[in-house]
Order: C-alpha cells, then sequence, then structure tokens
C-alpha cells in the first residue's frame, strides 16, 4: 500500500485529499506545521509528501531544502501544493527539489492524477512473453 503524507494547514483540503486518497487505497498521514513535516517524514516513511508552503513553523521551502540534505529523506518524492502561482515561486520549488508544483485553487481530479504518477511511476510495467 503506498503512503502519502500531507503537510497543509488548510484543514478543508486536508479532509478532501485524505477522503480522495484513502478511497484510492492510499494510507495518508497529515500533519498541519512544518515544524512537524520532517519529523512525520521519518515517523511515517510516505513514498510522496503533498507540501504547501506556507505554513506555521517552517515554510515549505525550508522543508524541501533541509530534506535535500538529509541522505535518508531526499529519495521522498515532494509535489508543492500551494497557492504561490508565480514563475519564480515555481521555479524555487523544483529547484529545491519538488517533482511536481500545483497551484490552489486545483482540480482533485487533476492533483490526484498527478499524485498517482507520481508514486507508481518507478513500479516496472509487466512484461509479457509471447
Amino acid at each position: 500500500m503506498k503512503r502519502v503524507l500531507i503537510v497543509e494547514d488548510e484543514g478543508n483540503i486536508v479532509l478532501s485529499l485524505v477522503f480522495v486518497l484513502e478511497r484510492e487505497g492510499i494510507q495518508v498521514e497529515t500533519v498541519m506545521t512544518g515544524a512537524e513535516a520532517i519529523e512525520g517524514m521519518r515517523r511515517f516513511a510516505p513514498d510522496l509528501v503533498v507540501l504547501d508552503i506556507m505554513l506555521p513553523g517552517k515554510n515549505g521551502y525550508e522543508i524541501c531544502h533541509e530534506v535535500q540534505q538529509d541522505s535518508e529523506l531526499r529519495r521522498i518524492p515532494i509535489l508543492m501544493l500551494t497557492a504561490k502561482a508565480q514563475e519564480a515561486e515555481k521555479r524555487k520549488g523544483l529547484e529545491l527539489g519538488a517533482v511536481e508544483y500545483v497551484t490552489k485553487p486545483f482540480r482533485v481530479t487533476e492533483l490526484l492524477a498527478r499524485i498517482k504518477s507520481i508514486l507508481y511511476a518507478e513500479e516496472p510495467a509487466l512484461r509479457v512473453d509471447s
């Protein structure tokens, strides 16, 4: 079962993401502050982190930077989900190690497709011998 850690302080977004991901058979853990993000990653060992930028405690950019400095955590892909839509903000998030950058407001179906694309990208295709 795939595991996703959501680092988001907007309760309505957390609730909708948990509902949609669990319906897809994905195990979900949530934290609501930047200060809890790294500890949550270590404890939960997610296959993906959905990370807001504007968080209490540490912001998403600081978290990305910390993750990239940690040899154990840097393997975990990060999808940034944020209201910061400027090109410079997107570039900064991607340069700090995020593999995806989705802006709010967002369509849940599109976000789910991006999450599944990341989660299942590394799984080998089934081979059929003729």
